[in-house]
């Protein structure tokens, strides 16, 4: 699986955390879930840290779903 990358994050005077990826938003954090996710990035890898927290990362499971009948064309 390919490290994400692209990802950046601006910190508002407010408190407001917003979440870009390449150059367009992708997710804006308030309150106690910013402080979670400012304390998260500074202590792991912060592109991971931004992936997960905007949902924009793969779960693993992409070959079993694209290999599923279901899925077949």
């Amino acid at each position: 699986m390919p490290r994400p990358f692209g990802f950046a994050f601006s910190q508002r005077p407010d408190g407001t955390v917003t979440i870009t990826h390449q150059g367009r938003p992708a997710g804006t954090l308030r309150g106690a879930r910013a402080q979670k996710f400012l304390a998260e990035v500074e202590s792991g890898d912060a592109q991971l840290v931004m992936a997960r927290w905007t949902g924009a990362y793969k779960h693993g499971n992409e070959r079993t779903a694209r290999n599923h009948p279901r899925n077949k064309a």
